[in-house]
């Protein structure tokens, strides 16, 4: 179980209870080295803020998101999460859920138990798995399992400017954020896409969803797919690294029977000065696994 030695709390300008100093760690998620990955905020000793306070930390940060750690209210979890976008609470993400177990085990907070550890959040309880240690150390969240909601796609494929679709339908999948799942024809094509990102954020709104993950199929290259992932209506044109969103391409492709592999590579990223590769995995039981190294890049404290 996560220790925690929070100090004493204070009255913040929100007029909630706030912890006057936080400990904080800035990382980059599937990420071989600092810069290439999707930066993470993690704040820790977060159990005396309300939500917000969270979310007004989020929004001044205004990563892509921003994780606080709390104590877990089950036995059964090592610890407990909170993930913000800088305008809304998230049930579920990849990078947030692997940066974090990252940031637990770097500061000591939580050891493994044969390799496993276990997450709280409003997803619910997620196992993890990890692999190694040092800078070499991968780490793998189980996704919550992607289901499919029915809402019409002609608003999401309008945003993306008639580029040519892929043999799979476009889908809206929902493993914690609801993702629109668009595959295009090759590879050239999500690379140059230049979607409608007013149009796109108005859909999103409209349905529901967090955003449009666009991705195509590769040959020759060390990875099977190349996906990019929009969230204009969070105020993020473009994210470098999504988990949830190639989990859910994962569950989609799982479901069509179109997986290029049970264990594959995803690269995204470059398009945004990055070069992220995620690793996702579909194990027996049909559950999507998504993971990839972490590097820590700052280390601090955060008084608000």
């Amino acid at each position: 179980m996560i220790r925690t030695d929070a100090p004493p709390a204070d009255a913040g300008p929100l007029g909630a209870a706030t912890a006057a100093a936080l400990p904080f760690l800035q990382l980059d998620v599937f990420a071989a080295a600092p810069g290439l990955g999707n930066p993470l905020g993690v704040v820790f000793d977060a159990d005396d803020l309300d939500a917000a306070t969270m979310q007004a930390i989020a929004a001044w940060l205004n990563l892509s998101e921003t994780t606080f750690v709390l104590r877990a209210t089950s036995t059964e979890a090592d610890y407990r999460l909170r993930i913000f976008t800088p305008r809304q609470e998230l049930p579920f993400a990849g990078h947030p859920s692997v940066g974090t177990a990252h940031a637990v085990l770097a500061r000591g907070l939580v050891a493994p138990r044969d390799g496993r550890l276990v997450q709280e959040c409003a997803a619910g309880r997620l196992p993890l798995r990890i692999d190694g240690d040092g800078a070499q150390r991968t780490i793998h969240v189980r996704a919550p399992r992607g289901v499919e909601r029915e809402a019409p796609a002609d608003a999401a494929l309008a945003s993306l400017r008639g580029a040519p679709l892929g043999a799979v339908r476009p889908a809206l999948i929902d493993n914690g954020p609801r993702w629109w799942c668009i595959e295009l024809t090759d590879e050239a094509t999500v690379r140059g896409l230049a979607p409608d990102l007013p149009a796109m954020a108005a859909a999103n709104r409209a349905d529901g969803s967090v955003g449009v993950a666009v991705y195509a199929h590769c040959t020759g290259q060390p990875h099977a797919l190349v996906v990019r992932a929009f969230v204009p209506a969070d105020g993020i044109p473009e994210d470098p690294v999504t988990g949830s969103a190639n989990a859910a391409i994962g569950a989609w492709l799982h479901a069509n029977g179109a997986l290029p592999a049970r264990r594959f590579l995803g690269s995204q990223g470059r398009e945004v000065g990055r070069d992220g590769v995620v690793e996702i995995a579909v194990d027996d039981d049909g559950e999507v696994w998504i993971g990839g190294l972490t590097q820590t890049v700052i280390e601090g404290v955060l008084s608000w």
